[in-house]
């Protein structure tokens, strides 16, 4: 009696210490204890002895790893089932279970085909036919449920074949216009035979593919995400992401991709081209901006065409790239060559940031009437988030037309209306030394009026408020434009107050005066 005491404590024992350390799914306190230690049973007697499981032991041990969402458990419970009764349906039938609720559909269909195989019930074949369908097998569902509806009594097989048939047609349909590179029917068929299917890569990876050949990148990414989500080493999928990226012009996003599908195969041709084809491209436009920034914009043009000219298709990074050889043509007061450049752009395709190129290039041309023509038409396609902006350059573009029938401080300095105050002051030494009355003795009326026009107009453009006024049309000076008005300012001592000229100035000569009106 104590022996038998002592071994039934031991075995207890034992199983509170494989508990503790979770190792233990289940022991039943009963006249039997029996419990699993990861996939190794344990059956113990309330002598404490071993002895063999069976079948149904391990169907029920099963179905509690089941409950306790332990399904590499339940899926080793049900082999051992299998291995002792290979030609119990039942056992297959649970194995099909857990797999399916593991979402590993092949292997579920694998176990559900062999429990059809041994006992043919129409359920289960009803079963296998929705199963089918969520592979994308819907031929071979439309004949398993057929084979279920046998006696025509069941509407779930009924309305199974009906569907089945519905997306078996969708993807001959589909198939078909692939194989002759009809593009947009492929997807709108697959996409609708995809509404019968669950977990179907390859069906979703056609429609990602044919996708990218109708230019819809954001639906390639999305598809392929999908597809990485649940499969994260298809590294088509990962090629096909990065090369939709390329295409949209996230160029980081596409490296990244690029790599992940390295990773997986170091020589993969299409994830080495499309990453060596990245960092071409975004190399050689880091060169032109940093040309740019320094000032040398003929640098920086060439660089960004031969970044253009690697692929002259990817639009997505081409046409910003060319409004920034506009802004460069602009800054080299390539005047003619930046409005072609423009032009291209908006031929290309009519956007509000193609406009508002060409219409600053043909203002810094002196174009003004066209420059409004085309301000006013980036209005009238502007979206409503933008219409305040266009609004906005309309008006410069009126006030520069204005200002070009009048006195034009920026012609008369030389430079664009967006010019810098470095390079506004640096116009003004250059034209205030030429046009000196010192050194233009001559003509001496001629260099008054013209120095007197430059000192104006550095007056005005080199003081942010005046230019304000100025760039918006209004009066820059008190009672401007109420008959003639005079601004008293010496252009000499302005000019020696501003360059500290020692000797050169007529410190005694008379005053000048500027009019304006």
């Amino acid at each position: 009696m104590i022996g038998q005491l002592g071994r039934n404590l031991a075995a207890l024992a034992l199983v509170f210490v494989l508990r503790l350390t979770n190792q233990v799914s289940l022991c039943p306190a009963a006249t039997v204890i029996f419990c699993y230690v990861g996939a190794t049973i344990i059956d113990v007697t309330e002598a404490g002895e071993e002895r063999a499981m069976t079948p149904g032991k391990l169907r029920s041990l099963g179905e509690t790893a089941m409950m306790e969402r332990k399904y590499n458990d339940a899926v080793s419970l049900y082999r051992q089932a299998i291995d002792m009764e290979p030609e119990n349906a039942r056992n297959w039938y649970q194995l099909y279970n857990v797999h399916k609720r593991m979402r590993s559909l092949n292997d579920a269909l694998t176990d559900l085909t062999k429990a059809v195989e041994l006992e043919p019930k129409p359920a289960w074949r009803v079963l296998k036919g929705k199963l089918l369908m969520n592979l994308g097998q819907c031929d071979q569902a439309a004949l398993e449920f057929s084979l279920a509806n046998k006696d025509k009594q069941s509407a779930d097989a009924s309305s199974g074949v009906k569907e089945a048939n519905e997306c078996a047609g969708l993807l001959r349909s589909a198939m078909s216009s692939y194989q002759k590179e009809d593009w947009k029917t492929t997807v709108t068929m697959l996409e609708r035979a995809l509404a019968f299917t669950l977990d179907t890569p390859d069906l979703l990876f056609l429609k990602a593919q044919s996708e990218y050949h109708t230019e819809d990148y954001y639906g390639t990414v999305s598809d392929t995400g999908k597809i990485l989500k649940n499969y994260p080493k298809h590294i088509e999928a990962y090629q096909l992401r990065g090369e939709a990226y390329v295409r949209l012009n996230e160029m980081d996003a596409a490296v990244k991709h690029f790599r992940e599908g390295l990773k997986l195969d170091p020589e993969h041709k299409g994830c080495k081209a499309g990453h060596k084809f990245v960092k071409t491209i975004t190399k050689k436009d880091k060169k032109a901006t940093e040309a740019f920034d320094k000032g040398d914009y003929e640098t920086a043009i060439n660089k960004w065409w031969e970044a253009m000219n690697h692929d002259i298709t990817l639009l997505a990074f081409v046409r910003p790239a060319l409004l920034k050889v506009v802004k460069a043509h602009i800054a080299l007061k390539q005047y003619d060559q930046a409005i072609e450049e423009a032009q291209k752009h908006v031929n290309n395709e009519e956007s509000v940031e193609g406009l508002h190129a060409l219409g600053e290039a043909q203002l810094a041309a002196e174009m003004f009437d066209k420059a409004v023509q085309t301000h006013h038409r980036a209005m009238e396609i502007a979206p409503e988030d933008k219409k305040r902006f266009c609004q906005q350059k309309l008006e410069e573009a009126k006030v520069a037309l204005k200002q070009s029938k009048e006195k034009n401080y920026y012609k008369i300095l030389g430079v664009p209306r967006n010019a810098k105050l470095k390079e506004i002051k640096k116009s003004y030494r250059e034209l205030a030394l030429k046009w000196h009355p010192d050194k233009n003795s001559d003509n001496p009326e001629k260099a008054e009026k013209m120095f007197q026009d430059i000192s104006e107009a550095y007056e005005v453009l080199s003081d942010k408020e005046l230019r304000g006024k100025y760039d918006r049309g209004e009066e820059v000076f008190e009672n401007q434009g109420g008959g003639p008005q005079h601004h008293h300012m010496d252009p000499n001592m302005f000019f020696q107050q501003h360059f500290h000229h020692g000797g050169g100035g007529r410190g005694g000569g008379p005053r000048m005066h500027f009019r304006h009106g």
